[in-house]
């Protein structure tokens, strides 16, 4: 038998180690570390098709950079205009695409009505490995998608469905999903950080020695990561998570890897009884506020990818009978919650010590960016002094930790999107203030935290 080589891979940042070990050296992390058996060069099958071009590929030449072709890579439409804009404009043949989710978001279901669509103007094949093929067509019977040309394969060995993709010739595929997969050689369970990972670089190596795109499905942990070992999201192009309660009536899919176009897009999508409806315009349904207002809610535009978003957020600020108040946060970073208390306390002497604050994002959003800081802290403010904030008033900017307003990106955009939306009232950091007037919207710009809280 020929020999094989034994690694200890770290699943979260897929380094290696000599031998088994509690903690990796690198990350900290604890009991993430796992055998990884590869068996040598020898005992590969060299016609493999998933093996194909391991190694000693003679077609491989060296060539100076201006010899590159430049030409736009050929894009083809999904079939839903959302999920374009997440991949940066439409699928890239020969590209490899992570789709992640908690279960019940409605990873198998978006991709079967994309695949029904593509399969109207081309080849398809959905590769399903953890339904069968009655489950796929009942489905699809259900959300009523034309059934006629979509081909479905039940298979979970990477060898046979890349021989079988082989004589079909698909110019899109989908692997549902990633964590059954498995090849013959590789001495582990399917899902192990060993297949996920062999089975990862096969099909993606396939998918582009045969320009083929390709959907991947991938599962998440219990803290919402992607399952399997880091090096998975290395060698795909592109990675998605799509988001949302499964009880939920929405769901936001967001680009955090694209080498095709701009990360941290965000798609948004309605789940009814016919499937993945898509979100023209998400800002409408984000603004969904209530008609009697109360103390405590802002208005604010984040920005995602290449659009402006309207958010609400929310707080809501009472006395603690607990010696150490809670500080909770949904939708925004907690570290920062407890920085802009301090801020407010130190540059705006006023004191939350004794009170529990807890602040939220509706509808689900998870904002990233510090240009949230100062609608957060007014919203603090309201629901401290019980006071109701104007339904035509909008903030944005980050907090410095000495008082000041910084600039965000893209603030002449935000203020447009707010005007689209009939607001009046704009607070601003100075360096974002427009240089020409828009119409209907007065622009207050601040540079000093005391500025900003005179101004309500």
């Amino acid at each position: 038998m020929a020999k094989t080589k034994t690694a200890y891979v770290c699943s979260d940042c897929g380094s290696e180690h000599p031998r088994w070990q509690g903690q990796c050296n690198d990350c900290k992390a604890w009991n993430t570390i796992s055998e990884l058996r590869l068996p040598s060069a020898s005992s590969m099958p060299s016609g493999s098709p998933a093996r194909s071009g391991f190694a000693g590929n003679t077609q491989a030449k060296v060539e100076t950079l201006n010899e590159i072709d430049l030409s736009e890579l050929p894009r083809f439409t999904s079939g839903f205009k959302e999920l374009d804009r997440v991949l940066g404009g439409g699928v890239v043949p020969g590209s490899a695409i992570l789709i992640g989710g908690s279960p019940g978001a409605g990873k198998s279901t978006l991709l079967l009505q994309v695949m029904c669509y593509l399969a109207q103007q081309s080849t398809a094949l959905y590769v399903t490995g953890e339904e069968s093929l009655q489950q796929v067509a009942m489905r699809a019977n259900r959300l009523g998608l034309p059934n006629d040309k979509l081909k479905l394969l039940s298979e979970t060995n990477v060898d046979t469905i890349c021989q079988l993709a082989l004589t079909n010739k698909p110019t899109v595929m989908v692997i549902d999903s990633i964590q059954v997969m498995h090849l013959s050689d590789i001495q582990s369970a399917p899902g192990g950080v060993s297949q996920v990972r062999e089975c990862a670089a096969a099909l993606t190596r396939f998918a582009k020695q045969h320009h083929i795109a390709m959907f991947i499905v991938g599962h998440v942990t219990k803290d919402g990561s992607l399952a399997g070992p880091k090096v998975l999201e290395h060698c795909i192009d592109c990675s998605m998570m799509l988001e949302g309660e499964s009880d939920g009536r929405y769901r936001t899919l967001r680009g955090t890897k694209n080498r095709f176009g701009a990360i941290n897009e965000l798609g948004v999508f309605g789940m009814t009884e016919k499937g993945m409806k898509e979100v023209s315009n998400p800002s409408a349904i984000f603004l969904n506020r209530a008609q009697d207002p109360s103390p405590g809610s802002i208005v604010m535009s984040v920005w995602e990818g290449t659009r402006p978003l309207l958010v609400e957020i929310q707080a809501l600020v009472d006395h603690s009978p607990l010696s150490n108040p809670r500080r909770i946060a949904v939708g925004l970073d907690h570290n920062r919650l407890a920085m802009l208390l301090a801020v407010m306390h130190r540059h705006g002497n006023i004191q939350m010590n004794d009170q529990d604050v807890f602040a939220n994002v509706v509808g689900g959003v998870k904002i990233t960016e510090t240009g949230a800081d100062l609608a957060l802290l007014l919203a603090m403010l309201s629901s401290f002094r019980n006071l109701i904030l104007p339904q035509g008033l909008l903030a944005f900017g980050e907090v410095g930790l000495s008082g000041e307003i910084r600039p965000v990106p893209n603030g002449t955009d935000r203020l447009s999107e707010a005007a689209k939306h009939g607001f009046t009232r704009a607070i601003v950091p100075r360096a974002n203030a427009p240089k020409k007037p828009i119409d209907g919207l007065e622009i207050v710009p601040v540079a000093r935290l005391n500025e900003a809280l005179e101004a309500l």
